[in-house]
């Protein structure tokens, strides 16, 4: 599965949420990184190869924009797995209320004890 070796390096996730807003040249990717340009470029290579970004040539400049399509076969993917997660994610919210339940009225106890003090 492409996609998903491509959006599993942090780099190039950081360079698809970067084309989320709007499409970008190569030199302005590569400034927002401290690594140098043809290891930018090797990111967008792969991004490119797994079909998340298209490149149109605008003058002497590659643009790259996002395109979410192959993002949605891993999504179909992932259904399989959400049902568990869901599970897991609900007990977990039910934990964290219970957790800011007992906080709030030990809280709560306290403050009665200092005001009746």
């Amino acid at each position: 599965m492409l996609v998903a070796r491509a959006i599993a390096d942090p780099v190039r996730r950081d360079i698809l949420e970067m084309l989320r807003g709007e499409p970008r040249s190569a030199g302005a990717i590569a400034e927002q990184f401290a690594i140098s340009r043809p290891a930018v470029s090797r990111h967008l290579r792969v991004l490119r190869e797994s079909g998340l970004v298209r490149a149109d040539a605008v003058g002497r400049e590659r643009v790259y924009a996002l395109d979410t399509a192959p993002l949605a076969e891993l999504d179909r993917w992932l259904e399989q797995f959400r049902d568990r997660w869901s599970h897991r994610l609900d007990a977990l919210d039910t934990e964290v209320r219970r957790a800011r339940r007992d906080r709030r009225s030990a809280t709560d106890q306290t403050v009665r004890q200092e005001d009746s003090a």
